[in-house]
């Protein structure tokens, strides 16, 4: 501690100011070299993060294959197995429901401008040309979107190759679950490989409860919708039901892909006004979850502030998109429960013997 004739430069309160500043200058920057590391090789960094999120939402099954007397790769095998069943069963349902509908949707949309017009008092006007062109616009709206798809086939192909990598991921990471604590200790020096293995456990911890506050508001959404839709007699209102449970995972695009696709059955096999009683079920039910079932239980199980959630679905979205959204909340939560483990560590540390300088950065220089 410097001093000038024995009088001390800065207030100790400053100086603490100083180093606590220090200090969080330090870890910023690493984890904007983070970041932009990610950002850098998101081909591989994305799928790792993905296969993360399916291992601790598939993680109890695997268990319970395992205490069941399953061998452990099977058990992984198997766990795979059946969430790519049920994905794709439900994929399959509604893409069947929605191709064999399609004309019945163009004839649909025709027939609502029509009445239209004849509300308005317009028929016979350019509202009814329009709904007599319909076809013709949707044609050449398919043929820009063909387009699109043509230049974006290298993304798709990305995205399927990221999607195969994460599945083999989740593969491995339930098969060698077990050997995952004894792994990292031995990547660490010996004296921190305690502390190091408590905050891994709690960072996963926090995924787990993301990954389980998400099932149950997508349980909650696809229940309350597929309600709806049995009650207005929507075809195939299971597997539309199926379709929303599934993209829940994926906040914001999931919830509107998957209420679109109800809402053009309805409108196809059940005619305009149907069709606007599903819209209404479903934007009912997504304000619900935004507003209320997804921070409240990602609150209770995450353990944050409904705040904190929103926050950081809103910071994921503007630093990453779709990706973003999906990673911020088990992300955050990951970062809050080492933040926990190390809080508490440091408050149960002994006191420093008298005289001694105090741990941390609040330490004298």
């Amino acid at each position: 501690m410097r001093t000038l004739g024995g009088v001390q430069l800065l207030p100790t309160p400053v100086r603490r100011l100083a180093a606590w500043c220090a200090v969080i200058l330090l870890v910023s920057g690493v984890v904007y070299i983070g970041i932009r590391l990610s950002v850098a090789f998101r081909p591989a960094v994305i799928p790792v993060l993905l296969a993360l999120l399916g291992t601790a939402l598939l993680l109890p099954l695997h268990r319970w294959l395992v205490k069941a007397g399953v061998h452990r790769s099977l058990a992984a095998g198997l766990t795979c197995a059946a969430v790519l069943g049920a994905v794709g069963g439900a994929v399959y349902v509604v893409t069947i429901a929605l191709v064999d509908t399609w004309d019945q949707i163009v004839d649909s949309l025709r027939r609502a401008v029509r009445d239209l017009a004849d509300q308005f008092g317009a028929s016979g006007t350019s509202l009814e040309d329009l709904a007599d062109h319909a076809v013709g616009v949707l044609g050449r709206f398919g043929g820009s979107a063909a387009s699109g798809v043509v230049s974006g086939v290298s993304w798709a192909v990305q995205a399927l190759g990221m999607a195969v990598l994460a599945l083999l991921l989740v593969f491995f990471f339930l098969r060698d679950s077990d050997r995952a604590a004894d792994t990292l200790r031995s990547l660490v020096p010996r004296d921190s490989a305690d502390t190091v293995e408590a905050m891994a456990r709690r960072a996963f911890e926090g995924v787990e409860g993301f990954m389980r506050g998400t099932t149950v508001v997508a349980l909650i959404d696809a229940v309350c919708i597929t309600a709806g839709l049995l009650v207005l007699r929507v075809p195939g209102a299971l597997g539309l039901g199926a379709l929303v449970f599934i993209g829940a995972y994926v906040p914001y695009l999931g919830a509107f892909a998957s209420g679109a696709v109800a809402v053009l059955v309805a409108l196809a096999d059940r005619g305009l006004a149907i069709a606007l009683w599903v819209l209404g079920v479903v934007l009912v039910v997504q304000m619900l979850e935004g507003n209320i079932f997804q921070p409240v239980v990602q609150s209770r199980t995450v353990r944050m502030h409904p705040a904190v959630v929103l926050v950081a679905l809103t910071a994921g979205a503007s630093v990453a998109g779709i990706v973003g959204v999906l990673l911020a909340v088990p992300v955050t939560a990951a970062a809050f429960g080492v933040g926990r483990e190390l809080r508490a560590r440091y408050a149960a540390s002994p006191a420093p013997p008298s005289g001694g300088h105090s741990p941390g950065p609040a330490a004298d220089a």
